[in-house]
């Protein structure tokens, strides 16, 4: 089975009463964090249930250590997991408002936790959903505990000290999910300090969808990343962003490329910042 898949607003009207699927709704704003949870309340994909960014896809902040969203403690997100309903069988629905960052950065995780057959994205998010004309609901769903434990392939994780080490070795291909403007530091909404990791390649993760919002046919996706890899092995691939969400939205596009799963540097620019020490790039 695929380890990244798409699910369509058609089939999962077709299915998103049948037993063993969990839906969760992982719309967020990083301008208004109160945003997401506000929004499923006005009313969600029937089934769903709300899986909060800050909540329930990060760990605890520490200034000055930590970037803005760094992991959950594993044990902790297995447990809210199961909370969920989810057991090792489930199959899970992930959406968001479209761009599908929130949704991939839960797709990331459960990856991570080793849960990597029957989790889908929704292709589109909210905003197919809407076009297709498929109806929400206010109602909570009545969920029974499941069992998933979960274990971490943290083989799937950098540190900056890794990273840092890794700096201009040959095989190591680096991806900035931030667009351009961010990327070669002549803007920075959210971060005291702009530019990017040296070394690094921009791929803005809105290049992986097509102008309808959907993510683009995989043939093109292999043909995006193939640009950045240049021969080096998919294996040895880090993505980062800001601070590890939008970076699982390319690890996702790979997955659907067809290439193993790449690094992930959860800390990503939000982290490597509060070290002085670490070099910092700008231009292209």
């Amino acid at each position: 089975m695929p380890l990244a898949q798409l699910i369509s607003p058609q089939q999962l009207a077709e299915r998103q009463k049948s037993a063993g699927l969990v839906i969760l709704d992982c719309r967020f704003a990083l301008e208004d964090p109160d945003y997401g949870l506000c929004s499923y309340a006005e009313g969600h994909i029937e089934g769903a249930q709300y899986a909060d960014l800050e909540r329930h896809l990060s760990g605890p902040v520490t200034k000055g250590v930590t970037g803005r969203h760094p992991l959950p403690a594993a044990d902790t997100f297995a447990k809210q997991l199961r909370a969920w309903g989810i057991s090792a069988d489930t199959d899970v629905v992930l959406y968001d408002d479209g761009p599908g960052a929130y949704a991939a950065r839960a797709w990331w995780l459960l990856a991570w936790l080793g849960k990597r057959e029957g989790v889908f994205i929704l292709d589109g998010g909210l905003k197919a959903w809407h076009s297709a004309g498929l109806p929400l609901s206010l109602d909570a769903p009545v969920i029974e505990p499941g069992t998933f434990a979960g274990t971490p392939d943290n083989r799937l994780v950098l540190d900056a000290e890794h990273l840092h080490k890794r700096l201009g070795r040959p095989g190591l291909t680096l991806i900035d999910a931030r667009a351009q403007p961010r990327f070669r530091g002549e803007v920075e909404p959210i971060d005291p300090i702009a530019g990017h990791i040296p070394g690094a390649q921009c791929a803005a993760f809105t290049e992986n969808l097509g102008s309808d919002g959907r993510f683009l046919p995989a043939e093109q996706l292999k043909q995006r990343f193939a640009a950045q890899l240049q021969g080096r092995p998919p294996e040895e691939l880090v993505a980062y962003c800001g601070s590890g969400v939008t970076a699982c939205h390319n690890l996702f596009a790979l997955a659907l490329a067809g290439y193993p799963l790449g690094k992930l540097y959860a800390g990503s620019w939000s982290e490597w910042i509060t070290d002085p020490a670490r070099e910092i790039a700008t231009g292209d």
